[in-house]
């Protein structure tokens, strides 16, 4: 049986993609950064953020569902809830 994943530790690696992505440090990300208006993130930096999160928790964001996702955490919950819907 497959462990479900913590909220911490999905945060912690949705993070990691705009951090890596537009060069911040993990620690100054906050939950209620919006990507593009608090991060700095353009549209097509938004999109290989969504990407890498896809691959990352291999699962699909649709596109609808991405644009309503601006901030971390919001990412973090769709995400928390696409794994607990998949079982994982």
């Amino acid at each position: 049986m497959v462990m479900a994943m913590e909220k911490s530790e999905i945060r912690q690696r949705v993070v990691e993609a705009p951090s890596n992505h537009l060069m911040i440090e993990e620690g100054g990300i906050k939950d209620s950064d919006d990507l593009q208006k608090d991060l700095g993130a353009d549209s097509l930096d938004a999109v290989e953020i969504i990407m890498s999160l896809e691959d990352e928790f291999d699962i699909e964001i649709p596109n609808d569902e991405a644009e309503r996702q601006t901030t971390v955490g919001q990412v973090v919950d769709f995400i928390e809830k696409a794994l607990k819907d998949s079982g994982r």
